[in-house]
């Protein structure tokens, strides 16, 4: 039984999912730091306040505090799609293109490749 745990615990899918949350939590300071420091503030001048928390405000329901939560929401979403999804696939594609590995919408699906030949040997009789 504790060799099973062990072969799990191994296993390099759960090696590479605690590596890449501890990975995660720490970058997400630095996203966290980048939207805080220098993105709200820079919108902050727009609207001339640090945050949404006081606009729409009807009593108790603050309606503002949600709209800053879901704006900075989409602002670590694209800080890190511009800051690391679109240079990482950057560097993905040079490296494929390198190997000589064609991207998937220029790959040929080997059963689409078989049914064209098919097709054109029907084609010919």
């Amino acid at each position: 039984m504790l060799q099973g745990f062990k072969n799990f615990i191994m296993k390099g899918n759960i090696v590479d999912l605690a590596v890449a949350v501890i990975i995660g939590a720490a970058f997400s300071k630095v996203i966290d730091a980048l939207v805080a420091s220098v993105i709200m503030p820079a919108i902050s001048l727009l609207f001339r306040q640090p945050n949404f928390d006081s606009f729409l405000a009807f009593g108790p329901v603050k309606f503002g505090v949600l709209l800053t939560a879901i704006l900075n929401f989409l602002i670590v979403a694209a800080a890190l799609y511009f800051v690391i999804v679109v240079p990482m696939n950057k560097v993905i594609e040079r490296r494929n293109r390198k190997l000589g590995i064609l991207p998937e919408d220029e790959a040929i699906d080997p059963q689409i490749e078989l049914l064209t030949e098919i097709r054109d040997a029907l084609r010919v009789r």
